[in-house]
């Protein structure tokens, strides 16, 4: 394989003028070096193991050339099919993934769908009905779909595993092994994890096939983009520092996330008595309540007094990237790095 170590440009990993002109409508111009290592692996049709923490760019190291291969044996998906599967997770990271799909795809006439829960099923089955080149979901939904025969994984031709390590904290290995029994042998496997546990070393022995190994950072490492430091202070003194620390100059978007739903609560409603505006995410806000809270934390041109976002920990997972502050235990804020 040829060594893509040193690569500078995403024209020299052999990717097609459709996707080279998206990227450049983008304004990307360099690939990461999970980009570099993985895209090469996934244009020939093998298997991957791909150790990468998000902020490393691995979305466009899985979505890029499997878009390149969908377009170049173009043929049309399977009713209630898909050709490509993307197992997200949280349904934030699910709709990320597909934007990006989307967005990588505008030259080339594929079409990309999200299933996750929280909403009606009534649109969904509409788009599996006709067959699906990418469709990315989260594990629950998706067997929802496969109980009612509106989806059908048999088809599958690649799957994709992202943020494993997640999907093992919110309980979804006994799905994703369900769903895997049900797709084909001959698919290529494309499996994504930021560290490696006992649990998901396991999980991924059973789903590769004599996979190329790339890895970015080691185990259990913070991205490089990510500096953090520590806070010990007093449970009463959490709150007013949190609000001195928004409020210094070059705080721009930030998530802070907490412990339990009610705590993203009462820290946001502390937040805006205190003239710092936020809203917070979890499982008990409607999906619309999560999308507008989130599209307001990653629009561009935002003023100094950027919103925040306070997830709980578990709804959180996938949510954000960006420089890490730790203030105390169960708080956390983070800075969006640049890029």
């Amino acid at each position: 394989m040829k060594d893509t170590t040193h690569v500078t440009q995403f024209s020299d990993l052999g990717l097609a003028k459709p996707l080279l002109k998206a990227l450049a409508e983008k304004g990307y111009k360099e690939p990461t070096p999970i980009q570099a290592q993985a895209i090469p692996v996934v244009l020939q049709g093998k298997d991957l193991l791909g150790i990468a923490q998000t902020g490393t760019g691995k979305t466009a190291a899985f979505a890029l050339p499997i878009l390149q291969r969908l377009a170049e044996d173009r043929k049309p998906a399977p009713r209630r099919g898909f050709r490509c599967l993307v197992l997200s997770p949280t349904r934030e990271l699910a709709t990320q993934i597909a934007e990006n799909f989307k967005a990588y795809a505008v030259h080339m006439g594929l079409s990309v769908h999200t299933i996750y829960g929280g909403v009606k099923y009534g649109p969904q089955m509409k788009a599996l009905a006709g067959g699906i080149d990418v469709l990315v979901a989260t594990p629950g939904r998706l067997m929802d779909h496969m109980a009612e025969k509106s989806a059908i994984v048999s088809g599958t031709e690649i799957f994709v595993l992202d943020e494993a390590d997640q999907m093992l904290d919110l309980g979804f290995v006994v799905p994703i092994r369900k769903i895997a029994a049900q797709l084909t042998k001959n698919r290529q496997n494309l499996f994504f994890s930021a560290t490696m546990p006992s649990e998901i070393g396991k999980l991924a022995g059973e789903l590769l096939n004599n996979p190329v190994q790339v890895s970015v950072a080691p185990q259990a490492t913070t991205v490089e983009r990510i500096d953090q430091r520590v806070l010990f202070i007093e449970a009463q003194r959490k709150r007013p520092l949190l609000a001195e620390i928004l409020a210094e100059p070059g705080v721009e978007r930030t998530i802070v996330f907490t412990r339990t739903k009610r705590g993203a609560d009462r820290v946001a409603k502390y937040l805006n008595a205190a003239g710092i505006e936020a809203a917070s995410i979890h499982g008990d806000k409607t999906q619309g309540q999560r999308e507008r809270a989130l599209a307001e934390g990653h629009s561009e041109g935002h003023p100094p007094d950027d919103p925040v976002l306070r997830p709980s920990q578990r709804q959180a997972a996938g949510c954000g990237r960006g420089r890490r502050r730790q203030a105390g235990p169960g708080r956390e804020v983070r800075r969006p790095a640049q890029g």
